[in-house]
């Protein structure tokens, strides 16, 4: 099994040593989450918890994830990245093409494209984005990005977004993955067309009832190769806890050690401290 640190509602300043400390102790990858910004008064509810409230403060920073991306594969050598996740049908798709494959480009391809289509109404009003239409502008986004990052002259012509004949540089020099993210059978079928799937939080069993399920998807849609499955487990703390987890197909597990070891609100120190102990506790003898 494969595993991820969360960034998210971390302070900025505490990213670039957790990053450089993921890279030296075996960690596969960052998970970045995406936010423009945080209202203060939504009538949306939060889709991941049971009351519809969100789980970070008002004063949780929120970083481009491309910028710190860029900035964090620059203080790495083999880290990955992923977001976790990214809404394009908040912004221009020829925008986002841009800033992804630049990221590619500067980490040595080391990002993936962590997609979802959003759930705030109010942020996509506000950014001038019509919330109905999201997820076939998703759809149509990824088609047209994924021709913006092959070299030379592309054009496209799609229900929502249109390009004449252009070329977009510097382009990836390795295909950009792209994971889904979604709990609805349209999200799994859509995860199921691309190379992976971003979960939230759950029981163990529930993450392999949910990785069951997406491998039942991808059958039915006459699917192969590598496919990931990535989230992460409420209830797993041991070795052999993972170990289940992976052998009911779930291929990577983001994680926050410090919440094993010190709790949500450690400090800089005790979340190095958290990364080295939970390497020593659960990467080497799950990963030998």
């Amino acid at each position: 099994m494969r595993f991820s640190i969360s960034t998210a509602f971390q302070p900025v300043d505490h990213l670039p040593h957790l990053a450089r400390a993921a890279d030296e102790l075996g960690y596969h990858s960052m998970a970045v989450p995406d936010h423009v910004v945080d209202l203060e008064e939504l009538a949306t509810p939060y889709p991941y918890t049971a009351d519809g409230a969100r789980r970070w403060d008002s004063d949780a920073d929120w970083p481009d994830p491309w910028v710190l991306i860029g900035a964090l594969s620059a203080v790495t050598t083999r880290l990955r990245f992923f977001t976790s996740v990214y809404v394009p049908a908040i912004r221009s798709p020829f925008q986002v093409a841009k800033s992804v494959g630049t990221a590619a480009v500067l980490s040595g391809n080391r990002v993936s494209l962590g997609v979802g289509i959003g759930w705030c109404r109010e942020e996509f009003e506000l950014l001038g984005q019509d919330f109905s239409t999201r997820g076939r502008r998703t759809d149509e986004a990824l088609a047209l990005m994924a021709q913006l990052w092959s070299p030379g002259w592309t054009e496209f012509e799609g229900e929502f977004y249109t390009a004449p004949r252009l070329a977009m540089e510097p382009t990836p020099t390795e295909r950009i993955p792209v994971l889904i993210g979604g709990l609805s059978e349209i999200a799994f079928r859509r995860a199921a067309r691309q190379d992976g799937w971003v979960g939230d939080i759950y029981p163990t069993d529930e993450a392999i009832a949910l990785a069951g399920r997406i491998a039942d998807v991808r059958r039915e849609a006459g699917a192969n190769g590598d496919f990931s499955v990535i989230t992460a487990l409420s209830d797993a703390f041991l070795p052999e806890h993972f170990t289940r987890a992976e052998a009911g197909g779930v291929t990577d597990c983001w994680t926050m050690p410090w919440a094993y070891y010190h709790g949500l609100d450690a400090t800089l120190e005790q979340k190095l401290d958290s990364m080295e102990r939970f390497a020593r506790d659960v990467l080497v003898p799950v990963n030998g």
